[in-house]
């Protein structure tokens, strides 16, 4: 379970449209007066089609290649600035990640709609973290990424949510520790972000996510699982920093399980305390 799962959802329509085809057919006569010397000059044609066509890419992927030299100091003359990609999401800009942190949890991000997707990127690697499941660290948690009115609202309820009937079906005593000898695994993986919206003051964006939870151990009852959501959040630029005001999770979207055998819990274990998580920008 991750915070905002009692939230609820709304997932986005999403449409597709079609695309169709055409195309004009040349029919020539049956009786060709022109007999093989006519298929010998289309077969002319084609071959210096071909290669003007070589020769064009050709040029063109030298272009594409020297305009990504920002190192070798050359200038353009036509003054005018090339297109960047609509593709936008998930492109690397070469902006490092946030150095500072609150509470554990990386902070004092750009005031900008990238700054925006970086801190709900590690807004939901915080919130679907293992110290959601103690309770003064999840305070903390709280406190430190949500608005200070959102925060005072969802400690109390999230205390609710995270009771000690929650935390035993987990397999957790009342404090929220793993038995001995177990680990419990908690962990949200952004896949990729989107904003939705972006204004000077405020942002909503959307986290894709893989998601890990279960107890890892040889007595576990609750083997860890993974799943694939999408969280939502709505920002507000407070404080000289992002922070939330609402969130929202859906389902999905999920691809098709692969063929990968499942591992023992003492590789899990193994492999949740040697890979630490990341601290997200683009």
């Amino acid at each position: 379970m991750t915070p905002g799962d009692e939230h609820d959802y709304g997932p986005p329509a999403r449409t597709e449209e079609g695309r169709g085809y055409g195309g004009t057919r040349l029919r020539l006569p049956e009786n060709d007066p022109y007999g093989d010397t006519r298929r010998g000059g289309r077969s002319s044609s084609r071959s210096l089609v071909t290669v003007v066509g070589v020769v064009v890419l050709l040029i063109a992927a030298i272009a594409f290649a020297n305009r990504g030299g920002g190192d070798s100091g050359s200038t353009s003359t036509g003054g005018g600035k090339a297109a960047e990609p609509t593709a936008t999401s998930t492109k690397a800009t070469g902006t490092k990640p946030v150095q500072t942190k609150t509470g554990g949890i990386p902070s004092g991000f750009a005031h900008t709609q990238q700054g925006a997707e970086s801190a709900a990127a590690n807004f939901a690697a915080a919130l679907g973290s293992t110290g959601m499941f103690h309770k003064d660290s999840r305070h903390d948690l709280v406190d430190t990424v949500y608005t200070a009115a959102t925060a005072a609202k969802l400690k109390t309820a999230m205390d609710g949510a995270y009771s000690a009937d929650f935390l035993a079906k987990m397999g957790l005593d009342a404090d929220g520790n793993a038995p001995a000898g177990n680990t419990f695994v908690s962990r949200v993986v952004p896949i990729g972000t989107t904003a939705q919206s972006y204004r000077d003051s405020t942002a909503k964006v959307a986290v894709w996510y893989l998601g890990l939870i279960g107890m890892s151990g040889t007595t576990s009852t609750d083997p860890v699982t993974s799943s694939w959501k999408t969280w939502t959040f709505d920002l507000r630029w407070t404080g000289g920093d992002w922070k939330i005001v609402r969130d929202t999770q859906q389902d999905g979207p999920a691809p098709v399980p692969g063929d990968d055998p499942a591992a023992t819990s003492d590789v899990i274990s193994k492999a949740i305390q040697e890979y630490g998580g990341f601290t997200y920008a683009r």
